[in-house]
């Protein structure tokens, strides 16, 4: 099996040599993995998802730590970013996420025909989705607060039309580009990931109504969804002599999830929620409610989150327990105890599982809490080596074109600088 990191230390065209920092590794994934030069690249973007996996991370992890036809498991998929990479790169995936998204992302993420799709049939769907009379009324009791009636009454035409056409990919094509739409002609705000009205996008709605928004929305709906396809046939065409699985389950909160179908998995690699950004359902509440789920449903869900769960153990680890020592804030200290109870107990209920030998890859971001830096990494790096795992390495991603969670209202306004990528090996 080629080992990236041994090219990485010997390949004098990166720029930066590599150094320990205590027993931190620099690494660039967007320098060693120069095959990807955008994230959003083939249909890694079909879906708006916020905080997605960088794929560079993923196909390093899965080219390094494992073998062609081997299963990679991910219990906190959220776009199926590690699905996608994984199926590109002859390995089978097992998906599991709280959000019922990636139900509707994975079918066109990573498309069952072997045949390439075809545009006539595409713009066919399309014309009879703008002449449709049908309606379809989200099971939604505040969508008056969120959409102007001119808005409201069109998308629900075109989602009456979805609703009672065929289910096949064509259909989940104009569907995905629909929840983008939704949003984008609605008072959310559509450039960041928490649901909520802003002044700036009142201005646009109220630009967006003096002029033929009608128009504007049939001609966006036509380009994203023939782009989507084009996407879509380039996964096709890529994977033509590729016929791995994958399985995955939306829904799911992975923490207590059975795995009654899988015996055992050869690599693991996700990306856990982060500290300051854990509400992932109400962020896709309107999507979710154009999708067809009501109310009870989405409730179900948030009340799983984080942020909405008391811990059923206290977890202890050196860092952890100094860390709490530090915060003054009782608040912050059960958001503490809630998020490390939960994202370990998902990952030891699916690290269980894993081959003698085999490796945890696991990349998260050190954000602050009441001014101090959380080093996730090093507390998860604790707790699972108490538990018989061994700690192989840990590596310093620099963020160098975004910045996470930068204007918020926090004690961290200028955002991480770095995530981490850990890496630990079962015994």
């Amino acid at each position: 099996m080629k080992n990236y990191l041994f090219d990485f230390e010997q390949d004098a065209c990166i720029k930066n040599e590599l150094h320990l920092n205590n027993g931190i590794i620099p690494i660039c994934f967007r320098d060693l993995i120069p095959e990807i030069n955008n994230t959003g690249y083939l249909t890694h973007s079909v879906y708006y998802y916020p905080a997605k996996f960088i794929p560079q991370v993923v196909k390093y992890c899965i080219k390094t730590f494992s073998k062609e036809n081997d299963i990679v498991i991910d219990p906190f998929a959220g776009s199926g970013t590690v699905g996608l990479e994984a199926y590109l790169n002859n390995r089978n995936s097992y998906l599991l996420d709280l959000n019922l998204l990636l139900n509707h992302i994975i079918p066109i993420k990573i498309p069952d025909s072997k045949n390439e799709l075809k545009e006539s049939i595409l713009r066919k769907k399309l014309d009879s989705l703008i002449k449709s009379n049908d309606k379809f009324m989200p099971d939604w009791s505040n969508y008056e607060y969120w959409y102007p009636k001119e808005f409201f009454d069109v998308l629900s035409k075109y989602w009456g039309y979805i609703k009672k056409d065929e289910n096949d990919i064509y259909t989940k094509i104009i569907e995905s580009v629909l929840v983008k739409l939704s949003k984008y002609y609605s008072y959310a705000e559509h450039k960041t990931p928490k649901l909520f009205k802003s002044k700036s996008k009142q201005i646009l709605v109220d630009k967006l109504l003096k002029g033929d928004w009608k128009a504007g929305l049939i001609n966006e709906l036509h380009d994203l969804s023939i782009k989507t396809l084009l996407n879509i046939n380039n996964v096709i065409q890529f994977s033509k002599d590729k016929n791995n699985y994958v399985i995955y389950h939306g829904g799911i909160d992975s923490a207590n999830y059975k795995y009654d179908d899988i015996k055992e998995f050869d690599l693991l690699v996700s990306s856990p929620p982060y500290l300051q950004a854990q509400e992932y359902i109400r962020t896709s509440k309107m999507d979710l409610y154009w999708l067809g789920y009501n109310d009870k449903d989405i409730k179900k869900l948030s009340s799983l989150e984080i942020p909405y769960r008391k811990p059923n153990k206290i977890i202890e680890t050196e860092t952890l327990n100094k860390l709490k020592e530090s915060v003054t804030r009782k608040d912050l200290t059960r958001v503490l105890d809630s998020y490390f109870c939960y994202v370990l107990q998902s990952f030891e209920n699916s690290m269980n599982l894993l081959k003698k030998n085999s490796k945890a890859c696991i990349f998260i971001g050190n954000p602050k809490v009441d001014g101090i830096e959380v080093e996730i990494w090093k507390i998860i790096k604790e707790y699972f080596i108490e538990r018989g795992f061994v700690f192989e390495n840990v590596y310093e991603d620099r963020i160098k074109t975004r910045q996470l969670f930068r204007m918020r209202n926090n004690k961290n306004p200028e955002g991480m600088k770095s995530e981490f990528l850990l890496v630990l090996r079962k015994k």
